[in-house]
């Protein structure tokens, strides 16, 4: 029997789900085309970071300069980050005939459609949008925070018309009601979940420092969990998982629980380029093992709606799970 590992995420046609996120993996186009020979099925670029813009913006801000100098300064930081990044998507999709990912890193919705727009001119096939921000100010009104994500797709929506994916972080109540609003205003995809920098402390220097950069076969099920109740809840959209993924069994087991596709990053940064062959050849195998033709033919077999009322998936209490381990 002959199987095939394409899918389809957010419109995407892939040859395989093996995505590879955003990161400095993905940063110039001779790293995209080999990992394109590598065999992944799309790239999400390195991601476009207003933060940093904004940061390199109050660099250069001086007092002894008039207000004229310093506009057209801050005008030429932001458009020379920008032309960075619109060469970078039009030299990778000259060097790769796979799908190409821009990726924006955004806390709020001020520049973002006019950049939003540039990026689509320049050739990308899909955008996908970052909203990872900490929600810790005590005046913070519940929900305004999933209310920034609606309203920043909506503006680019209204500009672009090619895919827009939204990635989300952990730090939502409700991810699934999210989901829904996010998939009435034209979100193409979602991706759950990205991740937050992670910090340390050192005990002996006492001072902060940086966690773990890479991420850890730990933190997949949190992406297990929510693509299963969400594929289940939210019908119609597209997912892909992220976090976590360090075996070619991880990404069976994503697509088993709703989704179409998985980004990978730490993985590869540990393990190389290989570990994307080494995926589709086992997705391969166990396709042909479980006679799976296609991708269509499991997808979501195994999300909350098809557990036949056991709702392992919403279970937050281990009970019995641990009851045999004294």
């Amino acid at each position: 029997m002959a199987t095939t590992l394409e899918t389809t995420f957010a419109g995407l046609r892939l040859r395989n789900p093996v995505i590879v996120g955003s990161s400095g993996l993905t940063d110039c186009a001779a790293k995209n085309k080999k990992l394109y020979e590598a065999g992944a099925g799309a790239l999400v670029l390195k991601s476009l970071f207003e933060e940093q813009i904004m940061m390199d913006v109050a660099g250069m801000d001086d007092p002894s300069m008039s207000p004229e100098a310093s506009d057209y300064l801050r005008g030429y930081v932001r458009q020379h980050k920008l032309g960075e990044y619109l060469a970078l998507v039009r030299e990778s999709k000259q060097a790769c005939p796979i799908p190409i990912i821009a990726s924006m890193n955004c806390y709020d919705d001020a520049n973002w459609v006019d950049f939003a727009r540039q990026i689509e001119d320049a050739g990308a096939d899909a955008i996908e949008v970052n909203i990872l921000a900490l929600q810790a100010d005590v005046r913070y009104t519940p929900g305004s925070f999933e209310q920034r994500h609606v309203d920043i797709l909506r503006h680019i929506k209204r500009t672009v018309s090619l895919p827009v994916i939204m990635k989300l972080g952990t730090n939502l109540t409700n991810p699934v009601a999210l989901i829904d609003q996010l998939k009435a205003n034209g979100a193409a995809g979602i991706v759950l979940f990205n991740r937050f920098y992670q910090p340390d402390i050192d005990i002996e220097k006492m001072e902060q420092t940086s966690g773990s950069i890479f991420s850890h076969e730990d933190e997949f099920p949190a992406a297990l969990r929510w693509i299963s109740i969400a594929s289940a809840a939210v019908k119609q959209m597209d997912y892909a998982a992220s976090g976590g993924i360090h075996s070619p069994e991880a990404v069976v087991k994503a697509l088993l629980a709703g989704a179409g596709a998985v980004e990978v990053c730490s993985a590869i940064y540990e393990q190389t380029d290989a570990f994307i062959g080494r995926c589709t050849e086992f997705l391969s195998e166990w396709m042909t093992r479980k006679g799976m033709e296609n991708i269509e033919k499991f997808k979501g077999r195994l999300n909350m709606h098809d557990l036949k009322g056991v709702n392992t998936f919403e279970r937050t209490q281990f009970l019995r799970y641990i009851s045999s381990y004294n």
